[in-house]
């Protein structure tokens, strides 16, 4: 029996990653081999943004078990499909892989920071990391291939999210616009993905040793590029979704052994984990013990690899130029109407136009408008996707508020919200007129089960749609 389960593992997984395999794992191979034979776990997480814990809970329908490591993750039963639901298009929760949640517990966002996620879509890390950001500070999301980036960008606008910058450049154009600029900085770096085999036969179908060398020499240009972008006394986490050394602790060896100004930090998740191994390397580095392997046959999770990077202090002259310091960037009649609009029309609370003007600066692209993070640089030159929160369209001397607007948006900072029954939120999303109160009238935002999901135009007891078309379900 024993040899029938071998033969079928080998004829699915590549016979190169299976005899390395063997060689790294030693007596806990037949374990690991085991874990391919396992159902692969579903996870996801609660929007911090949208709602508490405990809030999240009481609304969710679904049966939940809680990832011992990320404070937002649970596990959920597959065939519940959270994905189908509404409120998966409010943004309540995104799904992700449970061992993928860990790496921005290690990177440990703080609000007020500037942060870097380099190689960030389709958005799992950056939306995590936002959450702990809690809006204050300045997220950028970079993604180098463009349509990676669009999916990035409509996640971001799913969550809720109003201080993060969606990009579209390669690392070395990033290194030259933001020298020493961010106290910390996500490299998810683009690997062979061996720890997603369980999960995706794309990635067994491209894998090949060549592959592998391919990932890890890309993988170290990567790094290059991102050291020259912290600044003195920041943090760096690298981290990839495979088992291979030379792409795992090979890599962080080399990176540390001509970067004498970072060290390897311990941190407290890794009791949940395997630590990373000297011995599979050739030039091992002080410090590789507290790097941090996630195995498939020791935790519920599938593969992956991370390590917290500190370096050293040093001065750092604040040289750059800010969003805020453009001249007239905000006196435009544009943004009047946009201000007039979201104190008028919607009513937003006092306290949360003063974060909106705190945090971010009003900024017209045509005749859109947008709330750019104050911390971030001038935008010209650069391939912005998203150049922060997408608050709406002015429109012939009128201004119409975007569905960005409505998903950041919650029903006790504007004066007028309706909240839908079951059947009302299965039409609007479906685009289509409902009846109201008759007492609305003008812009609503509006709810279901107390999460915002889109804006309606009140009047006549009918509230006309104004979901997005290309996001309505036919």
């Amino acid at each position: 029996m024993e040899q029938e389960e071998r033969n079928e593992v080998k004829t699915v997984l590549p016979q190169d990653f299976t005899e390395r395999m063997k060689k790294l794992l030693g007596e806990e191979y037949p374990r690991f081999l085991e874990s391919y034979e396992k159902e692969r776990l579903y996870g996801l997480r609660y929007n911090p943004l949208k709602a508490t814990k405990e809030e999240f809970l009481a609304r969710m329908p679904f049966s939940l078990e809680k990832v011992e490591w990320a404070e937002e993750g649970f596990y959920y039963q597959a065939d519940e499909q959270p994905g189908k639901h509404p409120f998966h298009e409010v943004g309540a929760y995104y799904i992700q892989e449970p061992s993928a949640m860990s790496v921005a517990e290690v990177l440990a966002p703080e609000a007020g920071e500037k942060i870097l996620d380099l190689c960030a879509a389709p958005g799992g890390k950056s939306t995590q990391i936002a959450g702990k950001m809690r809006g204050e500070g300045l997220l950028i999301s970079n993604e180098i291939i463009p349509n990676r980036a669009k999916i990035l960008s409509q996640n971001i606008e799913r969550m809720g999210i109003g201080n993060a910058v969606v990009l579209n450049e390669t690392p070395d154009r990033l290194a030259s616009l933001f020298p020493d600029f961010f106290d910390k900085i996500l490299v998810d770096a683009p690997c062979s993905g061996e720890g997603m085999f369980r999960k995706d036969e794309t990635a067994i179908r491209e894998w090949s040793p060549e592959h592998v060398q391919m990932c890890a020499d890309r993988q170290n240009m990567i790094l290059e590029q991102a050291a020259c972008m912290l600044k003195p006394g920041g943090t760096l986490v690298y981290s990839t979704c495979t088992f291979s050394p030379t792409e795992n602790e090979g890599v962080i060896s080399a990176f540390i052994s001509t970067h004498d100004e970072f060290t390897i930090e311990a941190v407290p998740q890794e009791k949940f984990f395997a630590p990373g191994e000297k011995t599979w390397v050739e030039y091992p580095k002080e410090g590789l013990e507290h790097t941090m392997r996630l195995w498939p046959h020791k935790i519920a999770g599938e593969g992956h690899y991370i390590a917290k990077l500190k370096k050293a202090d040093g001065l750092c002259p604040d040289i750059y130029r800010t969003i805020a310091d453009e001249k007239n960037a905000n006196k435009t009649d544009g943004i009047s109407r946009c201000k007039n609009f979201l104190k008028d029309e919607l009513g937003i609370c006092g306290a949360k136009m003063e974060q909106m003007q705190r945090e971010g600066v009003f900024v017209p692209f045509g005749e859109q408008i947008y709330l750019v993070p104050r911390e971030m640089i001038p935008l010209k030159g650069i391939k912005v996707v998203r150049p922060g929160l997408h608050l709406g369209t002015d429109k012939k001397n009128r201004f119409e508020p975007s569905h960005a607007l409505a998903l950041y948006l919650s029903a006790d900072e504007v004066k007028s919200y309706y909240e839908m029954t079951e059947e009302e939120t299965i039409r609007y999303l479906k685009g289509e007129t409902f009846a109201c109160t008759a007492g609305l009238k003008g812009w609503v935002l509006l709810t279901t089960h107390g999460y915002s999901i889109g804006f309606g135009k009140a009047g006549g007891g009918q509230m006309k749609n104004h979901y997005p078309k290309g996001l309505r379900k036919m």
